[in-house]
């Protein structure tokens, strides 16, 4: 009995060890696996912690760069309303401008157009004044602008001579009357020869176009107190010919006096300089 309890009883030390041993060792694999999982979770926390640090980081960049941006909204939204301000602003001057440049406009077609109704209304009055006057000894025409009394050379002076005929100081006469009732009016007298060359007195055809036109001059503001203020003399030799020099009835036209009138442009050239 004793001998049966004795091993009995080391059978159950024995079984009790080998239990013992298993859970140990079952433990230290649980310690282990414990001490693993800890030692990932302090890597995956390390990681976690650095990249949290990072998204601070980019944060306080985003938040910074918000700032940035919100200040340039604002400096944007200020200087568009002073851009619009200044807009506004060259907009009005421009209306104005514009509303300026139409009234000169207008004011610059009216005085053209009362240069012309004056130009025609002086055409019919020294037509009506010379028309007893034949048609091939002078004309009135409208040309450019201008009105052009146009004297031949049978009306006014003997060939070669620049002496005015009485037929032709009687013409001027007349066409005097209607200069001294008709203000702001420019008088250019133009002396025109054929292309044959002069002897005797004078040089040249320059010498006698002038002379012929110096002559007219006088009659005009000597004579018939025409504003001598108003004229000017030249004389165009043969370098102007209305016809063909190579006929005689040419060569008789192109030898003429021109009277041409135009009206002061004193008040056309002030509107254009404004």
């Amino acid at each position: 009995m004793k001998k049966l309890s004795f091993i009995f009883l080391s059978a159950v030390l024995v079984l009790s060890s080998c239990v013992s041993k298993k859970k140990f060792v079952k433990e230290q694999n649980r310690v282990k696996a414990l001490q693993s999982d800890s030692v990932g979770t302090h890597s995956s926390l390390n990681q976690c912690n650095l990249q949290n640090a990072g998204l601070k980081k980019e944060k306080a960049g985003l938040e910074t760069d918000k700032t940035g941006l919100e200040k340039g909204k604002a400096d944007a939204e200020k200087n568009l309303q002073n851009l619009s301000s200044s807009s506004q602003t060259e907009i009005e001057n421009s209306k104005m401008t514009i509303a300026d440049q139409a009234k000169r406009l207008k004011d610059l077609q009216t005085l053209i157009q009362s240069q012309k109704d004056i130009l025609t209304k002086l055409k019919k009055t020294m037509a009506d004044a010379l028309i007893n006057f034949k048609p091939d000894e002078l004309s009135v025409e409208l040309k450019e602008g201008r009105l052009y009394v146009s004297l031949q050379e049978k009306l006014l002076f003997k060939s070669g001579s620049a002496a005015v005929d009485p037929k032709g100081k009687e013409a001027l006469q007349t066409l005097a009357s209607v200069l001294n009732t008709t203000p702001d009016i420019s008088i250019m007298i133009e002396g025109h020869t054929d292309n044959v060359p002069v002897s005797g007195k004078y040089e040249d055809n320059w010498s006698l176009s002038t002379a012929r036109a110096a002559s007219i001059v006088r009659i005009l503001t000597i004579d018939n107190k025409v504003d001598p203020h108003t004229i000017i003399a030249s004389g165009r030799a043969e370098f102007y010919p209305v016809a063909d020099n190579t006929s005689v009835d040419g060569k008789a036209k192109n030898r003429r006096t021109e009277i041409i009138l135009s009206p002061n442009l004193k008040e056309l050239f002030k509107l254009l300089n404004q």
